[in-house]
């Protein structure tokens, strides 16, 4: 029953994930052919196995490596955002209850119904130097507002916008979960709600957690829509760093390594994602 999606998979996503890794190595017959054909500055394999030329050049570069070092900050900042506002508001919504809570909830999920290139600009004219930011910061005697479009920051923003409704929702589910049972056996041994949180709730919730911080990574990693709209023209994320030197460069060799980066980074990630279930799925098994 798991072969017909694994050839599936295999097919249209693993040929093209083959190809483009042979292209990198400078092999360029094949599926290859065309794009090679086209293609400037290419590095030709000199060996059975390829050639490293290509990934020399891209790791070397200082244009890479800028872009490397703003996509890994961006993405640390994101995560970190995302995750301590989404659990504030799925602990908020857990202990309180209630309309309140429920309306905080729907309103930190109402960007999942928005397109992420609305979102984008919508941040983008907000935070301008002639935006609603801007405006009331000087109705309120901050005339030296921060200019958050085309900067890192607002990217940061964008990323917390487009991912905090997938945490939330992901959180929420994994905090709904633990029986209340447990939260009123905690508050009759005289616990507080910091208490609750700190010995019940979130060590209840770590899979949830992985969940929300794995998928959140590997989404700011790939992401090219918010750093493209509302991010500086350098330097950049590696996602609209590869489609420049692809599109603008005419450079898909090298777009494709920068490409084989974001996906070792991305998979680093996955594996951690995937040790942490393990992890927790023996801990659930030796308590049975």
């Amino acid at each position: 029953m798991v072969l017909p999606p694994l050839l599936l998979v295999a097919f249209f996503v693993g040929i093209p994930v083959v190809s483009g890794l042979l292209y990198t190595l400078g092999h360029f017959g094949g599926l290859n052919s065309v794009i090679a054909a086209i293609g400037l500055h290419q590095h030709t394999a000199d060996h059975w196995w390829g050639t490293l030329g290509a990934y020399r050049e891209v790791l070397t570069s200082d244009v890479f490596l800028r872009s490397l070092t703003v996509t890994v900050e961006v993405t640390l900042l994101s995560v970190v955002a995302v995750f301590a506002l989404a659990l504030t508001v799925a602990l908020y919504a857990r202990l309180t209850g209630g309309r309140t809570a429920k309306a905080v909830s729907a309103l930190a999920i109402t960007p999942l119904f928005l397109p992420a290139v609305i979102g984008s600009y919508a941040i983008l004219t907000f935070y301008a130097g002639d935006g609603a930011f801007t405006t009331l910061a000087h109705a309120v005697g901050w005339s030296h507002a921060p200019r958050l479009s085309y900067t890192i920051w607002g990217v940061v923003i964008g990323q917390v916008w487009t991912n905090l409704p997938f945490a939330v929702l992901v959180l929420s589910s994994g905090l709904a979960a633990v029986p209340d049972a447990l939260i009123e056996a905690a508050r009759d041994a005289g616990a507080g709600r910091t208490q609750v949180v700190l010995r019940v709730l979130l060590p209840m919730a770590g899979v949830p957690a992985v969940i929300t911080a794995a998928f959140t990574t590997i989404s700011v990693l790939g992401s090219y829509t918010v750093p493209y709209l509302v991010g500086p023209t350098a330097p950049t994320m590696l996602g609209v760093q590869l489609a420049n030197t692809f599109q603008s460069y005419n450079q898909p060799q090298q777009s494709l390594v920068m490409a084989v980066v974001v996906f070792a980074l991305a998979s680093l990630v996955g594996v951690a994602y995937v040790r942490a279930n393990v992890r927790e799925a023996r801990k659930a098994a030796a308590t049975r």
